[in-house]
């Protein structure tokens, strides 16, 4: 599942590091794809070659992932969604749709937040399942010692959580190789600086549309969600699971597509770019 042959390019975050993107494709708005913790642009594949035909797609690697630099001093959403913002910056992008997976349902929502007048929509991939809901930071601190004491081992415990029972082993195999990849010296930090994040804010902070295309392992209260910010919807993809865009790519490509149109047409009242 490596990229195919596209325009690879590098943008710079506000602290310097560098962060690797590709692009493919014309046609607004851009769709712009955000991976999960510890995954990485290629999660994207079939987005890429198959969305290109409509709009720009750009699939980019954040910070400690992929292609990307990882000498960066603070780890958190908020600086992941700056690696977003510079990317979306570097091609000069005035409509965006961002679309994230996981981890990166909440980068999307903060890049948002970070490019008003440039994004019109955010799209989670099953992610932003419940904006109200909180991790105690000391369970998340735990989490971060365990994968810290055995990486190897925190890392395929997950990687087994996020499929059905017996779906797709040679997906779950190829997840298991590229996210098990990634460094302790990136997840650790990474993982600890979740503790005490305020995910009813960042629905908040984004100022646009959000919609969701979920797999069927976790509920979305969609009721709870509208109470923090009241556009937002869900698509449940059945028999799904944390990778939808894998799992079923041509149903969630058209799903997308839908998806997309809809906040495309919607009016919403843009503010100036920055």
């Amino acid at each position: 599942m490596a990229q195919p042959g596209t325009d690879e390019r590098v943008a710079r975050s506000t602290d310097g590091v560098s962060i690797a993107f590709n692009t493919l494709g014309t046609g607004a708005p851009a769709l712009v794809f955000v991976h999960g913790g510890l995954a990485n642009r290629g999660f994207w594949w079939h987005q890429l070659e198959s969305l290109s035909n409509k709009h720009q797609v750009v699939t980019l690697d954040l910070a400690g992932h992929g292609g990307s630099g990882s000498d960066r001093r603070v780890w958190s959403i908020l600086q992941f969604a700056q690696d977003v913002r510079a990317v979306v910056a570097t091609l000069a992008l005035s409509k965006v749709v961002l679309v994230g997976n996981s981890l990166g349902g909440p980068v999307a929502l903060e890049a948002a937040a970070l490019l008003p007048g440039r994004v019109i929509g955010v799209i989670g991939v099953d992610t932003l399942h419940d904006a109200a809901a909180q991790e105690e930071p000391a369970a998340i601190r735990a989490r971060a010692q365990e994968f810290a004491r055995d990486s190897s081992g925190s890392c395929h415990a997950m990687v087994g959580q996020l499929f059905h029972l017996g779906a797709h082993a040679e997906l779950r195999k190829w997840a298991e190789r590229e996210m098990c990849a990634v460094p302790p010296s990136v997840v650790v930090p990474m993982l600890e600086s979740f503790a005490g994040y305020d995910m009813a804010a960042a629905f908040r902070r984004a100022g646009v549309p959000i919609r969701a295309i979920n797999g069927d392992l976790w509920p979305t209260s969609v009721e709870r969600n509208r109470m923090v910010a009241a556009d937002f919807d869900v698509t449940v993809m059945p028999h799904t699971g944390h990778y939808p865009m894998l799992e079923q790519p041509d149903e969630f490509n058209r799903l997308l597509l839908e998806v997309v149109a809809g906040i495309t047409s919607a009016p919403f009242p843009r503010r100036p770019p920055d």
